[in-house]
């Protein structure tokens, strides 16, 4: 009877015979939430720790990855360089190739020339010495 008029008044007994203010059954869900609680916040602290070492292990990778990014495009741009060097010194090459060309041409007319003209003075030489 004096538990019914306690429990009336919002006060109970537990099992330790401690007087609280919640029934014995919301008292023991309570407690349940707690430790369950505190198990979901152990548990969301190792999922932090884990999700932190991923992302440190994941930017180390990117690092590493922009790094060997970099050296490819300056590979490429070497390359392109290098090609486009490659290109300049043929077209130096072709021109100079044109212009040995010309100068050939210009020493083969210049040599015929000379060869026309030695005969020439050789039949004048020769012409002289038979009409003296």
């Amino acid at each position: 009877m004096a538990d019914e008029a306690l429990a009336q008044a919002g006060l109970h007994f537990d099992e330790l015979n401690k007087i609280r203010v919640l029934e014995p059954d919301v008292y023991q869900q309570t407690t349940e939430l707690k430790e369950e609680c505190k198990g979901f916040v152990e548990k969301m602290t190792t999922f932090q720790k884990i999700v932190g070492s991923f992302i440190t292990t994941v930017d180390s990778v990117a690092q590493q990855v922009d790094k060997e990014k970099i050296k490819a495009i300056g590979s490429r741009n070497l390359l392109k360089s290098m090609s486009k060097q490659r290109e300049a010194q043929q077209q130096q090459l072709q021109a100079l190739i044109v212009e040995k060309r010309m100068q050939l041409e210009r020493l083969r007319l210049q040599y015929e020339s000379l060869q026309k003209e030695e005969s020439e003075q050789n039949e004048f030489i020769e012409q002289f010495i038979l009409h003296k």
